[in-house]
C-alpha cells in the first residue's frame, strides 16, 4: 500500500497501471467505513501477492485528485489499468463483493505466471537459447492457456524450429474460434507450407519446374499456389505474395479466395510488434522472420515500407 499525492501520482498510479492493475482507495481519516474498507483491502493485495496494487489517497488532503476522479463520497474504490478508470465501487463492501470485484479485473495467478514465463522465454531467444525459451513458452500456456500471446509465440517458434505436429496441436483451439483470429490463420498457412513440402510430390521441384508448367498456363492456379508453399517454406515472402497477386489479379475467388487470405496471412506474419521500451527496428518481423534482399535494405524501416507497399498492391488488386 502506498499514499499518493499529486507529487507521486503520476509515477504511482497512472505509470504503474501500465504494467499492472492499480486500485486507488479515496478515503479520509474521519471516515468510519473507510477504516473498515482499509484494512480488508491492505490484508487483499498481501494476498493476491502482486496481481494488483493498492494506493491510498486522502480526498481531504488531495483535493485536486479527488476532483478530477469525480469523487462525491467516500470511500470510493477507482481500478485503472493503462492509465485510464476501469471501474470501481463506493461504501464499505464486504470480503467476498471485494474478492469477486477484484477476480472479475484483475489478472489470475495462472495469468501473471504466464507472463513471468513469457519475458523469461524473450531473454532466453535473445541470449541464444531456443530450446530453453520453447519450455518456458510451454509453460507460460500450461499456466495460462487462454493466454493468446503465449500460445502465438509458441506455435511461432515450433513452426520456425520444426516441430510441426506440436505447431498443430497448439493451433487446433483458436483455429475453431468464430471469427477465427489473423494471427493464428497466418501460423496455420505458415504451417501448411512447411506440411505441404514434407507431404506433396511437389514438394521436392525446383522452382523452373514450377515456371514451366505456369508458362503453359497462366491459370495453373494449382500450381502457382504449390509454388507459393514452397516460397512460404523457403521464407520468400515477397515472391510468394507476388505469385499471389497473379491469382488473385485472373481469380479472386478461386478455391475459396485461398490466394487473399494467404496473402493477408504472410502481411500478418511479417507485420513487427509494437516496439518495447523504445527499441529499434532490427530488421525482422513478430516471428523472427528476416526480410532478404533490396526490400530489406530500402529505408530507415524497410519492412515498413514493404508492408505498406504490398498492401497497396493487394488494395489495387482488389479494386
Amino acid at each position: 500500500m502506498i499514499d499518493v499525492t499529486v507529487q507521486n501520482f503520476e509515477a504511482e498510479v497512472i505509470t504503474a497501471s501500465m504494467t499492472i492493475p492499480v486500485l486507488v482507495d479515496f478515503w479520509a481519516p474521519w471516515c468510519g467505513p473507510c477504516k473498515t474498507l482499509g484494512p480488508l483491502l491492505e490484508q487483499l493485495e498481501v494476498e493476491y501477492a502482486g496481481r494488483f496494487k493498492l494506493v491510498k489517497i486522502d480526498s481531504d488532503q488531495e483535493q485536486q485528485i479527488a476532483a478530477a476522479f469525480g469523487i462525491r463520497s467516500i470511500p470510493t474504490c477507482i481500478l485503472l489499468k493503462n492509465g485510464q478508470p476501469v471501474d470501481g465501487f463506493t461504501g464499505a463492501v464486504p470480503p467476498a463483493q471485494l474478492r469477486a470485484f477484484l477476480d472479475k479485473n484483475v489478472p489470475s495467478e495462472g495469468a501473471v505466471a504466464a507472463e513471468e514465463e513469457i519475458n523469461e522465454a524473450e531473454a532466453l531467444l535473445e541470449a541464444g537459447d531456443t530450446q530453453a525459451a520453447l519450455a518456458k513458452l510451454a509453460d507460460a500456456l500450461a499456466a495460462d492457456p487462454s493466454n493468446d500471446d503465449a500460445r502465438a509465440d509458441y506455435t511461432r517458434l515450433l513452426i520456425a524450429t520444426g516441430g510441426l505436429e506440436e505447431a498443430a496441436a497448439t493451433l487446433e483451439e483458436p483455429l475453431r474460434r468464430e471469427p477465427r483470429p489473423l494471427r493464428f490463420d497466418a501460423l496455420n498457412r505458415w504451417l501448411q507450407a512447411l506440411q505441404f513440402v514434407h507431404t506433396d510430390p511437389r514438394g521436392e521441384w525446383p522452382l523452373p519446374q514450377f515456371d514451366e508448367a505456369i508458362a503453359l498456363n497462366k491459370r495453373d492456379f494449382e500450381t502457382r499456389f504449390a509454388k507459393v508453399q514452397i516460397l512460404m517454406a523457403e521464407g520468400e515472402w515477397t515472391q510468394a505474395m507476388d505469385e499471389l497477386l497473379e491469382i488473385i489479379m485472373r481469380d479472386r475467388k478461386w478455391n475459396d479466395e485461398a490466394a487473399r487470405k494467404t496473402y493477408v496471412g504472410i502481411l500478418e506474419l511479417l507485420t513487427p510488434p509494437p516496439p518495447k521500451g523504445g527499441a529499434q527496428f532490427d530488421g525482422k518481423s513478430a516471428g523472427g522472420i528476416e526480410l532478404t534482399g533490396k526490400a530489406a535494405k530500402a529505408g530507415e524501416d524497410p519492412q515498413a515500407e514493404l508492408l505498406s507497399s504490398y498492401r497497396r498492391k493487394l488494395s489495387m488488386a482488389l479494386n
